[in-house]
């Protein structure tokens, strides 16, 4: 072999490698996805959401991944023409990498509906270079298509009322009326989304599809099915307290707890502790069922698209009420008639009581799960572990919604018509959630 070959050889060898390399496969697994997601609960944490915007922030980036996947997977039907006012997604032209373009479409419309986007950039750009070294020219087509989608949805998102929300008058608290809730402390904050109800829902036909039954009359003369609400909660919480660290109940309020705006005074400075909201828990739910059944990409992702959805329109449902009612929360009545120094063992979120928020969510979420992942599904919560409390351990997602309605009285928040009639206006609007959403086809959802 002459000199000039033997050279050329080697140079054709390496070529070849690198285009291999270049033009290889790209993976993405279940697991960027669970990344993706937690990326979001992070950053949404970080930002101090409230539990309604939070539910959105989750629900819009799912059903753009979604919609990309059941484009390319018979298996899966698509959610335009189901949820409200959503059309169909462009189709992709040319060869993409369809998971890519997903979680691509998850991440960009993320990043539209918080605020410190430099997170997520900095999260998306860390996988771009990942994937770029195994096929650039797949990445880039993929990408261009995700964030196409991701346009399509955030234009669909654009209509949903939120803007609006935003610029409308704060909510006035009607002090001369001892029925309608007063801010409670520490912060004594203002009521937060007070027109939450004027969201677009996703499902739901409107904000009072469910309407509750309305809670006891109030009044506060001894031996009243109202008073006697006020005065279980006051009772229940001396019960617990007594225990000390041996107290169950107090266990358990603390693990559902779930409130963003918890604040902590020291001297003169007040600031507020940082935590997931009773939506993140619920995903962080769905995280744990997934992994526990090795669901593949397009299975997780369904899990969350599902989930996410039942969640947001348990919001808009649950503050429909909550304004409408309006009602005071047992803090402010028994720091007025009963015991002037009582303080509930978990801090008072700033809304008004009836019906608890967390009841509502979490039968919503569980009839949803449950549909995914059947009865009877036992798993491990650890959803809570980053913030210093243990794990839980349920034999069913409806356990653990019944668990997470009645932390609310342990906690000191809510009376028990609350938790009790939220729990069950979460259920209903569930399964009209899940009777309404076609996500698979009919031989799949039959198997599952």
């Amino acid at each position: 072999m002459k000199m000039k070959e033997r050279m050329i050889l080697p140079l054709l060898l390496i070529a070849l490698c690198f285009s291999c390399k270049k033009n290889g496969p790209i993976t993405i697994s279940p697991e960027d996805y669970h990344a993706s997601v937690d990326k979001v609960t992070e950053v949404m944490i970080h930002d101090i959401f409230s539990p309604p915007v939070a539910s959105r922030i989750y629900a819009y980036p799912n059903v753009a991944a979604f919609e990309i996947l059941a484009l390319n997977n018979p298996n899966y039907v698509s959610l335009s023409g189901q949820l409200s006012e959503l059309s169909p997604i462009p189709k992709p032209e040319g060869e993409i990498n369809y998971e890519l373009a997903a979680l691509i479409a998850h991440m960009d419309v993320s990043k539209r509906l918080i605020f410190s986007e430099d997170k997520i950039i900095s999260f998306r750009d860390s996988l771009y270079n990942e994937w770029g070294s195994a096929n650039a020219d797949l990445l880039e087509s993929s990408k261009a298509y995700g964030l196409l989608v991701a346009d399509h949805i955030g234009n669909w998102m654009d209509k949903d009322n939120y803007k609006q929300t935003r610029t409308m008058p704060k909510f006035t608290v009607d002090s001369d009326q001892p029925s309608r809730w007063q801010p409670t402390p520490p912060a004594y904050m203002n009521g937060i989304e007070p027109h939450w109800n004027k969201i677009r829902p996703f499902v739901i036909d409107s904000a009072g599809q469910f309407k509750p039954t309305p809670p006891p009359p109030f009044s506060m003369e001894e031996g009243s099915a109202f008073f006697k609400e006020v005065k279980e909660v006051y009772d229940i919480s001396n019960e617990i307290t007594a225990k000390g660290d041996a107290s169950e109940e107090v266990a358990i309020a603390k693990f559902w707890d779930c409130n963003p705006y918890v604040s902590v005074t020291r001297g003169h400075l007040m600031f507020a502790t940082k935590k997931i909201t009773p939506g993140a828990h619920w995903i962080g739910i769905t995280k744990i069922a997934s992994r526990k059944t090795n669901s593949n990409f397009i299975e997780t992702v369904h899990a969350y698209t599902k989930t996410s959805l039942a969640i947001a329109d348990a919001f808009i449902s649950c503050w429909d009420e909550k304004y409408r009612s309006n009602l005071i929360r047992p803090e402010t009545l028994i720091n007025q008639h009963i015991d002037d120094s009582w303080e509930p063992v978990l801090q008072t979120p700033p809304f008004p009581e009836y019906t608890s928020g967390h009841s509502v969510v979490s039968g919503a979420a569980a009839i949803a799960l449950t549909s995914v992942f059947g009865d009877g599904f036992s798993f491990d919560d650890d959803t809570e572990v980053a913030y210093g409390l243990p794990v839980r351990s349920f034999n069913s997602f409806n356990e653990a919604a019944d668990e997470a309605a009645i932390s609310r009285m342990y906690g000191g928040i809510h009376y028990r018509a609350a938790v009790e009639i939220g729990v069950k206006q979460g259920r209903e609007l569930g399964k009209f959630v899940v009777s309404n959403l076609k996500m698979k086809t009919d031989k799949v959802a039959q198997s599952n």
